[in-house]
């Protein structure tokens, strides 16, 4: 396990690495996920294997800290995460990122160019949510964080899940998910679609993303995957790596 300091109050972003050769490929979860949890299988395939593999856990979820007072809006995730990869000496990065990851990822690509080299989005997020749709419409932060909100949301996701959802502060949770639900201006979608790296976007094979044409129109490689539902890496492992590497290879 390795961190990096990304705040002056020493808040720290913490990730499993796997030695290899460069450029680096930085994994990234998704919404009250954990980077080695989700991706340690794929990572270390044969077919995706030799390459310096940074398993990263963004701020408050995880092994990395989990400060109460952040704020978890996709930007300031993504600032402290390139903090954190400027600390790791990591620049054009092959980045892969899954759900809410995918979201900071954008951002990160938009923000902070110099860090990512290639994008592989896994089933993303990309559009705010409607209104009355999402975490802040049923709870409060003051129900979810003291009052019952965080033990109901665990029991409705799941034991897989909330396997990891648990180690993700309970400030994180709700603001992360509240500030993905109001998306970011311009919105995610609108990041993708201007940005000068190569793009694929992973998802499963039954559930073809909103607006693929236009994704595929503005050169993002829309790809999918089989016998997998939103959890792609874990739900069809060979699937995820043959699809990735062909991403990165493209």
């Amino acid at each position: 396990m390795r961190g990096a300091q990304v705040r002056p109050d020493g808040t720290t972003i913490r990730w499993v690495e796997l030695p290899g050769a460069e450029p680096t490929r930085v994994y990234l979860h998704g919404l009250g996920a954990s980077s080695p949890v989700y991706y340690a299988g794929v990572a270390t395939n044969p077919t995706l294997a030799g390459r310096r593999s940074l398993m990263m856990d963004l701020l408050g979820h995880g092994i990395s800290d989990r400060p109460a007072d952040a704020s978890y809006t996709l930007e300031e995730h993504a600032d402290l995460l390139a903090t954190a990869l400027t600390a790791a000496g990591v620049s054009g990065a092959e980045v892969i990122a899954h759900s809410m990851g995918g979201a900071v990822a954008i951002v990160l690509a938009a923000r902070h160019p110099h860090l990512v080299a290639a994008l592989v989005l896994v089933d993303a997020t990309l559009d705010p949510q409607p209104p009355g749709v999402g975490i802040q419409a049923r709870y409060t932060e003051e129900q979810f964080v003291r009052g019952d909100g965080r033990a109901e949301t665990l029991d409705r996701v799941g034991p897989a899940w909330a396997a990891t959802m648990r180690l993700t502060g309970a400030e994180a949770l709700y603001r992360t998910a509240a500030h993905l639900g109001a998306g970011t201006t311009p919105t995610m979608r609108d990041l993708l679609l201007d940005l000068p790296v190569p793009r694929t976007y992973l998802h499963p094979a039954e559930s073809e993303p909103i607006g693929a044409r236009a994704l595929s129109d503005a050169g993002v490689r829309v790809v999918a995957v089989p016998d997998a539902g939103h959890n792609i890496m874990l739900d069809n492992p060979d699937g995820f790596v043959a699809a990735t590497a062909a991403a990165l290879l493209a």
